[in-house]
């Protein structure tokens, strides 16, 4: 593969779309189900952020391969079956390697698969485009979905606990140790932040903070881009 193609303006340009211009969360407002429902602690928004950025992945390239072999009229119960498909081998994974972490996130991994956002870019994305796109499209989706939770989960632990990535080694592993810290010792807590309301008003702030950015990015003159090609489907090349 040749990893200069991933600075060329299509590459770019996704990337762009999925860390921040059409960030899934600050963006898009969707996924908000489990994002305010496991983001307690940075180290449980980073761990739910991988497992749906791996289904994401590897959902945008099965269904990227298989496009021009799923009949249209019923697409989007074959993709609903890709996606549940690939969700269950992520739980499993969970469950035999991070035993801990599938115990905290419980039901939520399963309900990865009612996830609109995997379910609309294999839609909007995958099924029109080849493999390697579909699948950075996947990746930097996820990254972005995965960062939002992250941030969100760092900023309600700290705000309750005064603590960052607390029990990641239990959770995640020994190899994560180095990320638990104690930011505030001897910190009382403020409780309203490990629950859901203080999730909804620390989302509230980092939509803001976006919004505050985006018009702030918007008002600087934008520079002179000369336009290139569209991403061309090698297969449908090949086919004809």
């Amino acid at each position: 593969m040749n990893l200069s193609i991933l600075f060329s303006e299509q590459y770019r340009k996704i990337a762009r779309d999925g860390l921040w211009d059409n960030n899934v969360v600050l963006t898009q407002n969707l996924a908000l189900c489990p994002l305010l429902a496991v983001t307690g602690t940075a180290t449980n928004g980073l761990g739910m952020g991988l497992a749906t950025m791996a289904v994401m992945v590897a959902s945008n390239a099965a269904v990227s391969v298989s496009r021009h072999l799923i009949p249209a009229e019923i697409r989007i119960p074959i993709f609903v079956l890709l996606i549940a498909a690939l969700v269950t081998l992520v739980d499993i994974f969970l469950n035999a390697w991070m035993h801990e972490l599938h115990k905290v996130l419980g039901l939520f991994i399963p309900l990865i698969v009612t996830n609109c956002v995997i379910l609309g870019r294999a839609e909007a994305f995958a099924s029109k485009q080849p493999v390697m796109p579909s699948m950075w499209d996947g990746l930097m989706m996820g990254v972005g979905f995965t960062g939002a939770m992250v941030v969100l989960g760092a900023m309600r632990e700290i705000s309750s606990a005064g603590t960052l990535f607390a029990n990641a080694s239990v959770l995640l592993g020994e190899g994560f140790r180095f990320l638990e810290t104690v930011l505030i010792p001897e910190y009382k807590g403020f409780l309203l932040m490990a629950l859901p309301p203080g999730g909804f008003i620390m989302l509230g702030f980092m939509v803001a903070l976006k919004r505050l950015l985006d018009r702030r990015i918007a008002a600087r003159p934008a520079p002179l881009i000369q336009p290139t090609a569209e991403i061309v489907d090698e297969d449908a090349v090949v086919a004809e």
